[in-house]
């Protein structure tokens, strides 16, 4: 990862959006169509997400792509 420190806030910011949300993280797996250890992997700074992935977070959430990555 080139950087590591942005991978780490964007997990603790989507950890808090998501439970803000009242969702698991099946629910927001479920929703965004992706697979729980995804969202697991992203949540614990293990993964690069791609902007697939991010807008289908962000429809999951319900919320414009700006906002989930904006932190």
């Amino acid at each position: 990862m080139k950087n590591p420190a942005s991978i780490k806030a964007f997990a603790t910011h989507l950890r808090v959006l998501r439970e803000k949300a009242g969702m698991s993280q099946q629910e927001l797996a479920d929703t965004a169509e992706i697979s729980k250890i995804t969202v697991q992997r992203i949540e614990n700074a293990k993964y690069s997400v791609t902007l697939d992935t991010l807008i289908s977070i962000a429809g999951a959430l319900n919320m414009p792509l700006k906002k989930l990555v904006d932190f």
